[in-house]
């Protein structure tokens, strides 16, 4: 399996609301990350993870586009919370062993009256 796959397959998965079984398959013992809203050990993104699954049920992970480059794999991706929450969002993963050992993220919250006419997506 490539390493964009497991990417993709792992947010699909966590964004569903499996998230305990997409860390325990696809997530590196010695995971770390830089999410700014969470100590940065994989036990606490694990949590804050189940606990966003809980209040949005119904979230969806739409996958845009993918690149991968050696040990990295960036995803862009349209996540829907709810139909007042819609976010544009890069994932940056790092992985060893094939399984993801670090990652970043950067987001944007798709604005009815933004000047851009090209959109966020």
């Amino acid at each position: 399996m490539l390493k964009k796959d497991i990417a993709i397959t792992f947010l699909q998965m966590a964004s569903s609301g499996a998230v305990r079984e997409a860390y325990e398959k696809y997530i590196h013992s010695d995971f770390i990350h830089h999410n700014a809203y969470f100590k940065g050990d994989r036990e606490a993104i694990l949590r804050g993870m189940e606990e966003n699954a809980q209040q949005f049920p119904n979230k969806q992970c739409e996958i845009l586009r993918t690149l991968e480059d050696r040990d990295l794999v960036a995803v862009h991706s349209k996540i829907t919370l709810d139909p007042e929450n819609v976010f544009a969002v890069i994932h940056i993963f790092r992985f060893k062993d094939e399984k993801i050992i670090e990652e970043w993220e950067a987001s944007q919250e798709a604005r009815e009256d933004s000047p851009n006419e090209n959109g966020i997506f």
